[in-house]
């Protein structure tokens, strides 16, 4: 880990949850990656801070707590190294950290849906990092399509995960072609927009699953889809966070609108 992470620039009262308030409200915090209660203290503690924006405090008490701290720490590194690290290199080391933490967790907990999903994750950011085309001749995308289509079947209500498969099929459609993309790396078009709408059914009140829509439509359909994904955007903008991570979507929203 880098020594010192930048700090959650928007930090607020409202995101500090105490332990009973944080139970109260962990369904609707956690209908996108539908991770289970922990019963574990330290682990609670290192969602309290992850839910907060104190990403570095977070991943460093789940790496801590061993093997049931490892969803909230992959988390809080990859939502940090996405939204928050400045420096390229160190983003993408973080990235390969994570998709390395995760796959060592699939072995002690195979039917822990979130550790396929952040090797997913940060694998799908680390391709985006390095380029497409770049991490399709390394062989990431089979890896990044595994890993989610396990997510959905161990979680079929894991919203992030639908979001992602989408991604996954509008990227590689967007790069190599719609017969290529489909022959090599079975990604379809209809098959990203049935992804992104099952996300929004699974989390409606998501401002990342709009975002991620409003990208995809762009992708696959260009300069036809700008209005709907402008429309999206403005949704997005108006979410409610609820914690640091929805906060940083939201404004991601709000910045994307004013470009």
């Amino acid at each position: 880990m880098a020594k010192s992470w930048a700090k959650f620039p928007h930090a607020d009262k409202k995101f500090q949850y105490t332990a009973v308030a944080l139970k109260k409200a962990w369904d609707r915090l956690h209908k996108g990656d539908s991770e289970p209660l922990p019963k574990n203290e330290v682990v609670i503690d290192a969602w309290i801070a992850f839910h907060a924006g104190e990403f570095q405090t977070a991943a460093k008490l789940g790496v801590e707590a061993g093997t049931e701290g490892v969803n909230v720490a992959n988390k809080s590194q990859a939502i940090y190294a996405n939204y928050l690290e400045a420096t390229d290199q160190i983003k993408l080391e973080l990235f390969e950290e994570v998709a390395g933490r995760a796959e060592q967790s699939q072995l002690a907990q195979p039917k822990n849906a979130n550790a396929y999903y952040w090797q997913a994750y940060a694998l799908g950011r680390y391709a985006q990092g390095i380029s497409i085309a770049k991490a399709l001749s390394q062989g990431i995308a089979g890896k990044v399509k595994t890993a989610l289509e396990t997510t959905i079947k161990l979680a079929p209500k894991h919203a992030d995960a639908h979001i992602a498969l989408g991604a996954y099929h509008a990227e590689i459609i967007d790069k190599v072609g719609a017969m290529l993309g489909g022959l090599t790396y079975g990604a379809k078009k209809d098959a990203a927009l049935k992804s992104y709408q099952a996300a929004l059914k699974l989390n409606p009140e998501s401002a990342i699953a709009r975002i991620e829509y409003a990208n995809g439509l762009v992708l696959l359909e260009g300069k036809k889809s700008l209005k709907q994904a402008e429309q999206l955007y403005a949704e997005a903008a108006n979410c409610e966070p609820m914690d640091a991570m929805e906060k940083l979507d939201v404004e991601q929203a709000k910045a994307e609108l004013e470009d």
